[in-house]
């Protein structure tokens, strides 16, 4: 078992906010969570995939003035959107009688329908909190050990924790067949499940490049407004990045589309049928994979409290992330496979245009050092550790 750092803020939030929307995609580990919460404070928990739990809260007033006193734990909220306008009502007398501490914590794979519905009807009443795979923070054991095996898996728990690779790759194999079979069609629209599939898979072997949806679009044989419409629901769904680029005025000609990524490294490599490391070292997908895997990892401990962007001019110039922290301070971050990482000119380029006020490069090695021009070499733990110390 895996404590989940998101634990300690879900907890201090519901103290602070009459309800939070637990979001994240399917067996990311939401009800491990909501359990382990509940287990030290009065709680009632309600699975509405079950149809027993679904009639409970169907008349949500009732079943709210029976557990008054207790933290209600709505699992699989987006089965029904329509309770957050009883919601809305139930929250604002409890607020006028005086009680004030969270009483609702809802769990959802986030859909459209499931964010809309809250924004309208709880706006100002909800906090959102995301909860992703599980992180290298996270996890213990032997630095290279442990990250090459969180990257190889994914941080899905099943499948990160499965006693072999062989059950971790077949876990991953029945989730991705699950998600395309019956959860995108329940959580979004009706979209034939072996196009969505081909996409996803593209997207993976595309893993970290720049959007080109006119070209998918011809492999698919669909629309580019079509594609458009699978990548938003991807996104919508929390399985997939699209990473904006940089764009402020800097006077050159800049790359403007979004560079994607399949969010989950063990996804992606299933994906690609990629079911050991050496298949992984030895694929054309290695580079974009760790990249994403970097990626997914710092925006993990980075949270809302960066905007992250890529910048690339048609020249060239080019930095993989930049953590934009509004009023406060700005990074740009290469990153490298290699354990002797070595810097071209377009990121030095890069630097001079976006003008950051730290440069890294993360590599696969442990060491921290100068590589010149106020550029440091850092692992990908320790910079992790760096920005969990952000004020």
């Amino acid at each position: 078992m895996i404590t989940r750092r998101l634990e300690v803020k879900v907890r201090e939030t519901l103290k602070r906010i009459p309800s939070v929307a637990l979001l994240g995609p399917r067996q990311v580990g939401k009800t491990t969570l909501a359990h382990a919460i509940s287990h030290s404070i009065p709680a009632v928990y309600l699975d509405l995939e079950d149809r027993v739990d679904l009639e409970k809260v169907r008349d949500v007033k009732a079943f709210h003035a029976a557990n008054r006193d207790k933290l209600i734990i709505l699992d699989e909220i987006q089965r029904l959107p329509d309770v957050f306008a009883s919601l809305r009502g139930i929250i604002d007398r409890e607020r006028r009688q005086g009680r004030k501490t969270g009483k609702f914590l809802f769990l959802g794979s986030a859909s459209r329908d499931l964010l809309k519905q809250t924004s309208e009807s709880l706006a100002g009443r909800i906090a959102y909190i995301e909860l992703a795979p599980i992180d290298l923070l996270e996890c213990s054991g032997s630095k290279a050990e442990t990250m090459n095996q969180l990257w190889l898996r994914g941080g899905f728990p099943e499948s990160f924790l499965a006693d072999s690779q062989a059950n971790s790759f077949a876990w991953r194999h029945d989730f991705l067949r699950t998600y395309l079979e019956r959860d995108i069609p329940q959580l979004g629209p009706r979209l034939p499940a072996e196009t969505l599939s081909r996409f996803w898979t593209m997207l993976a072997h595309n893993q970290g490049t720049v959007l080109n949806a006119a070209h998918m679009a011809r492999n698919l044989e669909v629309s580019g407004v079509t594609v458009g419409r699978y990548l938003d629901l991807m996104v919508d769904l929390l399985l997939v990045r699209r990473l904006p680029s940089w764009t402020f005025n800097v006077g050159k000609r800049l790359v403007r589309s979004p560079k994607v990524f399949v969010k989950d490294s063990g996804v992606t490599h299933s994906l690609l049928h990629i079911a050991s490391m050496n298949e992984l070292l030895g694929h054309p997908v290695i580079g974009g994979s760790w990249e994403g895997f970097v990626l997914e990892n710092i925006m993990a401990v980075a949270g809302s409290r960066a905007q992250p962007f890529f910048y690339r001019t048609t020249g060239g110039a080019e930095i993989d992330l930049i953590l934009d922290r509004p009023g406060k301070e700005r990074w740009a971050i290469e990153i490298k496979r290699g354990s002797a990482p070595s810097l071209s000119k377009g990121f030095y380029s890069a630097c001079d245009d976006v003008r950051p006020d730290k440069q890294f490069v993360v590599y696969a090695g442990d060491d921290t050092f100068t590589m010149g021009k106020g550029v440091q070499a850092i692992s990908l733990r320790e910079l992790m550790e760096e920005i969990m110390a952000w004020k």
